[in-house]
């Protein structure tokens, strides 16, 4: 038989939802969430649908995050089938988003729904907070939601994230932070020339490369138990005008920290333009921050998990805190334990995305088992 939730998630893929546009995703879950006495709320930003649905008014309350936007397909004619009309091919759901992350939030409702039925009065609250706006720029996603629960004074105690968090099965990994992640573009002036007059010229990639090589050089940090050691990057350098003999006039370099919880972005900016200032550099610099570092600790919404996970898969999971950023680092700044658990991660972003079919009961009742130990 087609599981419940195997039917919700090819629903939800069938709606072609490329970020920013939810394509009724969202109006799906509100008829589910409804049924199951939330109140739910659509908060619009821009182009972005959120949607907040809370059931109870009590604390602790937990709440399940995720994002309905998937990223594009790319060209069709690399799909082995329509990437949003999902088909079932050797025990896999294959479709975008199977992965990246519409099974997951298929998997928290039928976990709510199973949940309710035999808990009809439990204790604290549930809650679903989920957006169009994770793949794409993220600023009219999570990070609003989140304003407006604060405004208000709401206050989130645990929040379960459904990101592809696993490795090879369901539950072998999940994530209990995520490194914080700085960029910026540093542009440096010079004075364009004549390759044979050099002194009539000021070469801002020679003036540059003495700084970019001491800032690669940097011991930023040495991490700890949980996060690796702090990340400098390059990742685009242009300048010249395409010919041979001329000096450039300016160099622009764009670069990316990904940092532990032993850092932070003001120590971070403040040493790289000591650096940038020891050389003499006339150069300008913007930076983008991404997100802080965060890290849950052993606790309540950790030990729900592992439990669960052993009693569903008769796995130990592997804590981890690898990867990129995740919607979870607008969240924990609020106080909120933050655990990223989902299915694996192996096809998201990629042509003929997958994931276990099999592997979405167990995720279900994953979660399901979850709710018993935070709110029985």
């Amino acid at each position: 038989m087609t599981s419940e939730t195997l039917k919700l998630a090819r629903a939800l893929i069938a709606r072609p939802s490329v970020t920013p546009d939810d394509a009724g995703c969202q109006a799906i879950l509100i008829e589910c969430l409804a049924k199951m006495g939330f109140e739910c709320e659509t908060l619009q930003f821009g182009e972005v649908t959120n949607l907040w649905a809370r059931r109870g008014q009590t604390s602790p309350l937990l709440a399940f995050a995720g994002h309905t936007d998937v990223v594009p397909s790319g060209p069709l004619d690399d799909w082995q089938s329509d990437p949003f009309k999902s088909e079932i091919r050797d025990g896999y759901l294959c479709g975008r988003g199977a992965a990246d992350m519409k099974s997951s939030i298929a998997a928290m409702v039928t976990a709510c729904e199973r949940f309710i039925a035999e808990h009809d009065n439990h204790s604290g609250s549930i809650a679903f907070l989920i957006t169009s706006d994770e793949e794409g720029p993220a600023t009219e996603g999570t990070v609003k939601v989140i304003e407006t629960l604060e405004a208000r004074g709401e206050k989130i105690d645990w929040a379960l994230v459904g990101e592809p968090s696993s490795s090879n099965t369901v539950g072998d990994v999940v994530k209990n932070g995520r490194r914080g992640s700085i960029g910026a573009t540093l542009n440096v002036k010079g004075v364009q020339g004549h390759v044979a007059y050099p002194q009539l010229a000021n070469n801002p990639i020679h003036k540059t490369l003495p700084a970019l090589s001491e800032l690669c050089a940097i011991e930023w940090d040495q991490g700890n138990d949980f996060f690796p050691p702090t990340s400098f990057q390059i990742s685009n350098i242009n300048s010249g005008t395409g010919a041979s003999n001329v000096i450039p006039g300016q160099l622009s370099v764009v670069f990316n920290l990904r940092y532990s919880t032993e850092l932070d972005d003001k120590k971070i900016t403040q040493t790289t333009e000591g650096i940038l200032n020891k050389h003499q550099l006339d150069y300008e610099i913007e930076w983008n921050f991404s997100g802080l570092p965060f890290l849950t600790e052993a606790g309540d919404l950790v030990y729900a998990a592992q439990q669960a996970i052993k009693k569903v898969t008769g796995l130990d999971t592997e804590l981890s805190t690898a990867g990129g950023t995740s919607d979870g680092r607008f969240i924990a700044p609020t106080g909120t334990q933050v655990l990223e658990l989902g299915p694996v991660n192996a096809t998201i972003h990629q042509v003929n995305e997958r994931t276990n079919v099999a592997e979405l009961d167990q995720l279900s009742d994953i979660y399901q088992d979850m709710l018993e130990h935070l709110l029985t």
